[in-house]
Parts: C-alpha cells; sequence; structure tokens
C-alpha cells in the first residue's frame, strides 16, 4: 500500500507529498488524533503576496500563520537534553528542539531558513526518535514549485528566495541520504495552490 492511500487528496493537492520509512501510514493508523489535527491545520494553512513581501524579523508571518493554528490544539515546542556521561563524569550535553510536538509526532515548519538548517531539524528528529520520544516526524516546506512565482516578485524576492534556503531540493537529498536515521518523516511541500490572493 502507498503513501497515497493514507493522505486525503485535498493535502496531496495543496503539497507535494514525500514518505519516509512509511510515516504516512504510521500517523493515520496508529497517531490518528495527530493526523487529523495536522492535516486539518494544513488545509486550512493559506499564505499572500504580502506575507511574503513583509520583513520577519526573527519570525515571519508565514510560521506565525501555522503556530497561529497548532498552538491552540496543544502542539508545543519540544525539547530533548541528551548528555553523555564517561566514568561518572558528563563530558557533552546536547539541547534539541522541534517546532510542534503532541504524542509521539513530531513537526518542524521550514519556509526560508538557510538550508544547513535541515541538516539541524533531521538530527532532532533522529534523536528524539532514537531515544523514544517520537515515533515519527512531519516537515513542511516549500516545494521548487514555487520558484517561479518568487521570481515574479522582482529580484530582491527571488534572491531572498534562492537556492541555498530551504525549500524540498535541498531536502529531498539529506533524506534520500538517510540523515534521519530510522525515523520515519513524512514531508509535505507547499505549493503555489496554497496563495490566497491579498485583499
Amino acid at each position: 500500500m502507498t503513501w497515497q492511500a493514507h493522505i486525503p487528496d485535498e493535502i496531496s493537492r495543496l503539497y507535494e507529498v514525500r514518505d519516509y520509512r512509511h510515516a504516512a501510514a504510521l500517523l493515520s493508523c496508529e497517531f490518528r488524533l495527530e493526523f487529523e489535527e495536522l492535516c486539518g491545520a494544513l488545509m486550512r494553512f493559506r499564505f499572500r503576496k504580502d506575507d511574503v513581501l513583509a520583513g520577519g524579523g526573527n519570525e515571519s508571518r508565514i510560521p506565525k500563520t501555522m503556530s497561529g493554528l497548532m498552538r491552540p490544539l496543544g502542539w508545543l515546542e519540544g525539547k530533548l537534553t541528551a548528555s553523555m556521561v564517561v566514568d561518572g563524569e558528563e563530558i557533552r550535553q546536547d539541547t534539541h528542539k522541534v517546532d510542534f510536538l503532541k504524542g509521539r509526532v513530531a513537526f518542524d515548519l521550514e519556509w526560508n531558513s538557510k538550508d544547513q538548517t535541515f541538516d539541524r531539524d533531521l538530527y532532532a528528529f533522529r534523536t528524539f526518535f532514537e531515544f523514544n520520544k517520537i515515533s515519527v516526524g512531519v516537515i513542511v516546506t516549500r516545494s521548487d514549485r514555487l520558484d517561479p512565482w518568487f521570481k515574479s516578485l522582482g529580484q530582491a524576492v527571488s534572491q531572498k528566495y534562492g537556492a541555498s534556503t530551504t525549500h524540498l531540493g535541498k531536502l529531498l537529498p539529506r533524506l534520500e541520504a538517510g540523515r534521519s536515521g530510522g525515523c520515519p518523516i513524512l514531508v509535505l511541500g507547499m505549493t503555489p495552490e496554497l496563495l490566497e490572493e491579498s485583499s
């Protein structure tokens, strides 16, 4: 059975979907409540040209919109601290964070960060998974299908959303290289279908 059997048609229309290690089956069968909440938020999510053109500072309007959909449902930032102890002495401590965590499902949104952010996200998912804190991870980022639209908004926007930022073309090779370890990952790339006309 393929991931298409588990993903609602509306999600497949709005997002490019990639499934690693049967994440869609796990979500839809083992974590039904979290999956339904996630799908509901993703189907309601939209962005506008004004959101892209506005300055974001530390967090642009688009991540704030997603937070507004997820936080009221109990999806909160997750943090894991792991330390290595040798002969009773702590020699290293690592802290890992994910944007949204509920139950055993982790979810990160990467709209427009440096593409190295994906390495941090996948390492965090892998660590949460290896320490038995999550069973599956979800990453939402931009589909490369948005690139022509960014170019239509002018050179400044096109450069801001350039090749070295977070988008599917930078994430998929990392997943195919196994950087998430054994953690099942569902990937959703935001397409132009999510674009809403500014009022």
